[in-house]
């Protein structure tokens, strides 16, 4: 296979999409959606009596209008649209979309004579609500399923007949908001099932304004260079390899990581227990990303670990208004409008929210949030101002984590 015309993929595609609006953790995992979409299940992690595959379910989250979901979303989709994928349609029933994974069915050789089949479709949704309908619980069932990429799926069909899909790889690419995340999922499945296998993005806003979203010529040699080598990846097929120094990061990680879990919250329970996963298939996508050898390093891991730490910092607010707690839904939106604007008066948080919640609901917001030192006041009554108190990191401090380190070839 010739070599690469960038690098690494994940890193010119943020490259790429740099005067754009969105903000970068969205445009982060855009990219790393789409190189698990190509990947397909042709190719594959042994890890003792486990194997992994590079399918993941991701979900960017963000408050209606204010983070640029779908623009995230249509960078990545003008890239799919030239690679042989199979790509579900946004808006479908359960039956039909068994049926797609069905005619998605093609085969692989990895030696002469040897030939695998796979059905690998990628679940493209800016409206995750319509691809999943609300409380859809048969269709939800069926994604926990296809999440571990069984090898053979037995449904039975509306005559009471049976059928089966032969190599099960399913990739999830969506988005939604807070307020839909809270109306589509039911209660008691928040935690466990189908959301303890996604990756939730969640941002509060845009990453910046930019009035003049054009390409520049050297942007727009960049986006056919990358199209050029994600048709390489998407040729990439077999077995990864690791190398000892992945070895070794891998046991003082896992180790390390479950006594000390990213935050306590019941409701990400089965995400925390899934953790190792989404950073072995990480670990695949980022090593595709920069190399065609498929051989997995110490230097892939950590950028897996770094990418997930990264966006477990704001995960938690996507379910912030999810519980018993009849103003936790004032309480989420309230936070958001303090997060976006860093500081504004209590006078001004009455009039947003007066048709939502009277004034002794309020009080009770605003002194929930100051015990969660989410925000500091100054002043009192009407004329007390609420400011953020949360720090957040620097764009310097967050591109270091997740962006890869051309330099290191290897282990050392």
């Amino acid at each position: 296979m010739a070599g690469r015309h960038v690098p690494d993929w994940i890193d010119s595609f943020l490259d790429y999409t740099a005067n754009s609006e969105p903000p970068e953790s969205f445009k982060l995992w855009t990219a790393i959606s789409v190189i698990s979409a190509v990947l397909q299940r042709k190719c594959r992690l042994e890890w003792g009596s486990l194997t992994f595959y590079p399918n993941m379910y991701v979900v960017l989250v963000a408050p209606s209008g204010k983070a640029r979901k779908g623009t995230a979303m249509g960078f990545g989709s003008e890239f799919l649209e030239d690679i042989p994928v199979n790509l579900a349609a946004e808006s479908i029933t359960r039956e039909a979309l068994i049926g797609e994974l069905k005619n998605a069915t093609d085969h692989i050789s990895y030696t002469p004579g040897d030939m695998e089949f796979h059905s690998s479709l990628t679940v493209f949704a800016p409206e995750l609500t319509v691809f999943l309908g609300y409380n859809n619980h048969a269709l939800m069932s069926d994604m926990t399923d296809w999440y571990d990429c069984r090898s053979r799926w037995i449904y039975r069909t509306k005559h009471m007949g049976t059928d089966e899909i032969n190599g099960v790889y399913v990739t999830l690419f969506g988005a939604t908001t807070p307020e839909l995340v809270r109306t589509t999922l039911p209660l008691d499945a928040i935690g466990g099932g189908l959301t303890s296998r996604m990756i939730f993005v969640y941002e509060g806003r845009k990453g910046k304004t930019v009035p003049d979203p054009f390409l520049s010529d050297e942007e727009l040699i960049l986006k056919q260079q990358l199209k050029v080598d994600l048709e390489k990846i998407h040729l990439l097929k077999g077995v990864f390899k690791v190398t000892k120094g992945f070895v070794e990061k891998w046991t003082e990680w896992y180790i390390a990581q479950e006594d000390n879990p990213p935050f306590e919250d019941h409701r990400f329970s089965g995400y925390i227990e899934r953790r190792p996963n989404h950073a072995m298939k990480l670990s695949m996508i980022v090593n595709a990303s920069r190399t065609d050898d498929m051989i997995v390093t110490r230097q892939d891991l950590e950028r897996s670990i770094s990418i997930l730490e990264f966006t477990e910092r704001k995960m938690v607010q996507t379910f912030s208004g999810v519980g018993q707690s009849r103003s936790a839904d004032i309480t989420t939106r309230v936070m958001q409008e303090i997060a976006i604007r860093k500081s504004m008066p209590f006078a001004t948080l009455l009039t947003m929210f007066h048709f939502d919640a009277d004034r002794k609901t309020m009080d009770a917001v605003v002194e929930t949030l100051r015990s969660m030192k989410f925000i500091k006041t100054s002043g009192v009554g009407k004329d007390m101002v609420l400011t953020y108190a949360k720090e957040e990191s620097t764009e310097d401090v967050q591109t270091e984590s997740y962006r890869s380190n051309a330099t290191d070839k290897g282990d050392a």
